[in-house]
């Protein structure tokens, strides 16, 4: 697409992508909770990691794959679960994986997407997660599951940090609704941005498809999305109940939102496979720490027993890298996706992707791994304590 050559990093995406979007649906995707520390400090805290380089190393091929979740990866990271991309462009979660399987690496599907895992699952042979929360509702959340196993879904994420939404004050601030509705307070911002609004209009439905069978949330109108998402969750969920998931899922089981080492090791006691270390993208608690901070705690708390996924900051391929040689297995993203998608539907996602692992493959050249499997604690220092010999 004409201007995505352009786009040079997730930032021009994200320019790109402020360009296109009204204000309200930009600031959604932009966004975190109260002040916004902990979604700075989210990409921030990756400089305080410096990469030290081995020179004179074979690195005339670079294999950027890697095992994660129970599949073969061509790439050391993936797409993480987002809700409601249908508002972000009209090829909604559909371009997204597609994307993902161009490019062979897993595609996480939320449970408040605007399409089915169904339709997701017919469209698209790329590894797949669902992403899954314990409703109040617990049959619904076992249907979601035996639903994942007829699809052939590979792993279930369980989103374990949203006992409510957090205080996300640019919503409030733009007047985010769920459906978008033209509202005094943001007509201007609609009304500058007609190729957002025509595509709206030409491709009017919207609807969180994964649950429209069972209740039509928004069927009574408007309704804050803070309101909405609150209404959503149970806040007795406790360990026993990620058992009980366990025992109804046989696949690779993921805990999304685990920042403290105890709670890593209780999820390994429960049975999870793998967590997500996650912030939740600076939406949910602000103070929280960055995930890149917590690899080394997490691993000293559960060995090898789980697998570490970097989920919070990345928008570089140095992230990754710095990611990988602290101790996690793979990293995952939102952002820096949605950025592609409102920049350029598939294509923008697919510059996103393309863009994050040149960035990979060229740090790795640049430090000396071949592959994947090279990339260690040696590779990486801490400034604020650096000691290079």
């Amino acid at each position: 697409m004409a201007g995505l050559d352009h786009c040079h990093n997730i930032a021009d995406l994200r320019r790109r992508a402020r360009r296109r979007l009204p204000a309200p649906l930009f600031h959604y995707i932009d966004g975190g909770s109260d002040d916004e520390w902990t979604l700075r400090r989210n990409s921030a805290a990756f400089a305080d990691y410096q990469l030290l380089p081995e020179c004179l190393r074979n690195v005339a091929d670079i294999d950027l794959s890697t095992r994660l979740l129970g599949q073969t990866l061509a790439l050391p990271f993936f797409l993480a679960p987002t809700g409601m991309s249908r508002l972000f462009h009209h090829d909604r979660e559909l371009a997204v994986a597609r994307a993902a399987e161009k490019f062979g690496t897993l595609y996480s599907l939320s449970t408040l997407g605007t399409t089915s895992l169904e339709d997701i699952a017919s469209t698209v042979s790329t590894p797949k997660m669902f992403q899954i929360y314990i409703l109040k509702d617990r049959e619904l959340t076992r249907e979601f599951v035996e639903r994942c196993k007829a699809a052939r879904y590979e792993a279930l994420c369980l989103t374990v940090d949203m006992p409510m939404a957090g205080n996300r004050e640019r919503d409030l601030r733009t007047g985010m609704v769920m459906p978008p509705r033209f509202r005094l307070k943001s007509l201007w911002s609609f009304a500058a941005h007609p190729a957002w609004t025509m595509n709206l209009l030409l491709h009017p439905g919207f609807q969180l498809a994964n649950v429209a069978h069972r209740v039509d949330a928004l069927a009574g109108g408007s309704m804050g999305l803070i309101d909405y998402v609150n209404s959503q969750f149970d806040r007795t969920v406790g360990w026993d109940d990620v058992a009980w998931l366990r025992g109804l899922w046989d696949g690779p089981l993921v805990l999304k939102g685990v920042l403290s080492p105890g709670n890593a090791a209780r999820a390994r006691d429960v049975g999870a496979d793998a967590l997500m270390i996650s912030n939740h993208g600076g939406r949910q608690l602000d103070g929280a720490p960055a995930p890149v901070d917590l690899i080394r705690p997490m691993r000293d708390a559960v060995g090898d027993a789980l697998q570490l996924i970097v989920d919070g900051g990345i928008r570089r391929g140095t992230d990754v890298v710095k990611s990988l040689a602290l101790g996690a297995d793979g990293c995952s993203f939102g952002k820096a996706y949605l950025y592609g998608l409102a920049a350029g539907g598939q294509a923008g996602v697919e510059r996103a992707l393309s863009l994050l692992s040149m960035e990979v493959r060229r740090t790795m050249t640049l430090l000396g791994c071949a592959s994947i499997g090279e990339i260690g604690e040696r590779h990486i220092a801490d400034f604020r304590c650096l000691n290079v010999s």
